[in-house]
């Protein structure tokens, strides 16, 4: 047999091998259970339909009662209470999903709010509640439900946001919390490393979402003159923007997507940007490339330029392996 063809066959046997794997892996781990933090609406409640449809069990975490309800007539899908600053919450749902049997496979903590305000403004009470929720929310829930990921070797994703690799002007009580969600997720990754566990960070972009509806109030009152600021046309812009209608904005199912692939991969990725188009996904990388610009700016261990492209080609290297 010529040698080219020697060399086809092996190759087209190793792709077929690891398609195999790969279909066997996701088979396998469809049948487990997934909790979703956030789950009554926008990206959450996407995320929860997206792993039901294929296969997995979801716990749909929401703090309504009628969302709870709504949540567990969807197949594959049990609602439940989960108000991730509320400890009494997050202790009762960790022995709910005990006492199932189900065990826990996956968690996706994806519950969290928008706060936008001038960082010399802001009250110290709402820089308190977004961190509450979007930093310390996490955290307890990781911990609470580790020992049940640990126990089936599984998977921890967080919702981050392309908010968290850059800020700006207004944006910076919701980008300390989500930058605070990258740091999180980088060193639980490696504390999870020794137990065979998972961990990913999906950093979404301008998809359609009801979460900037809790703050379309508080903008307008800001706005109206209800409150002494130094930044009201910056706020007027940005309650413009909060009005516009989001019906037309992109389906949060590519982040949906992204978690379902983290969660069913054999080798899942750390890192997901999910953007609706090109334009955010250029500004994101180039704001991204920017910091590593400004790093290596005008210091005695400067690196010539050559040196960083070798570096870049290097670590691109590596991330195509």
């Amino acid at each position: 047999m010529p040698l080219f063809l020697v060399r086809a066959l092996t190759l087209l046997t190793i792709v077929f091998l690891s398609a195999v794997a790969n279909s066997s892996f996701a088979k396998e781990h469809s049948k487990r259970a997934i909790l979703v933090t956030g789950a009554s609406s926008g990206i959450g409640h996407q995320i929860a339909l997206t792993l039901s449809q294929n296969g997995y069990f979801v716990y749909a975490g929401a703090r309504k009662e009628r969302d709870i309800l709504a949540l567990s007539k969807l197949p594959n899908i049990q609602g439940i209470r989960l108000d991730v600053t509320k400890d009494e919450d997050i202790d009762s749902a960790l022995k709910r999903i005990k006492s199932a049997g189900r065990g826990l496979y996956g968690l996706v903590n994806n519950a969290g709010v928008f706060v936008y305000d001038p960082l010399i403004e802001i009250s110290e009470e709402d820089m308190a509640f977004v961190n509450d929720v979007n930093v310390m929310g996490p955290y307890r829930v990781s911990k609470a439900f580790a020992p049940l990921i640990i126990e089936s070797e599984g998977r921890i994703s967080t919702i981050g946001s392309i908010s968290g690799l850059f800020a700006g002007q207004l944006f910076g009580p919701y980008s300390m919390s989500k930058h605070a969600m990258e740091a999180y997720s980088e060193a639980l990754a490696k504390e999870m490393e020794k137990f065979d566990v998972q961990v990913s960070v999906v950093e979404p972009g301008n998809f359609r979402s009801n979460i900037m509806k809790n703050m379309e109030k508080r903008l307008k009152s800001i706005d109206q003159g209800d409150r002494k600021t130094q930044y009201r046309d910056e706020i007027a812009r940005l309650v413009s923007f909060v009005n516009t209608d989001r019906s037309h904005h992109a389906s949060p199912e590519p982040v949906a997507n992204a978690v379902l692939e983290f969660m069913s991969s054999e080798k899942p990725k750390f890192r997901y940007l999910v953007t609706p188009n090109k334009q955010e996904a250029d500004y994101a990388i180039k704001r991204s490339l920017q910091k590593v610009v400004e790093l290596n700016q005008d210091h005695e261990f400067s690196l010539s330029n050559e040196a960083l492209l070798e570096m870049l080609r290097s670590l691109l290297g590596k991330a195509e392996k």
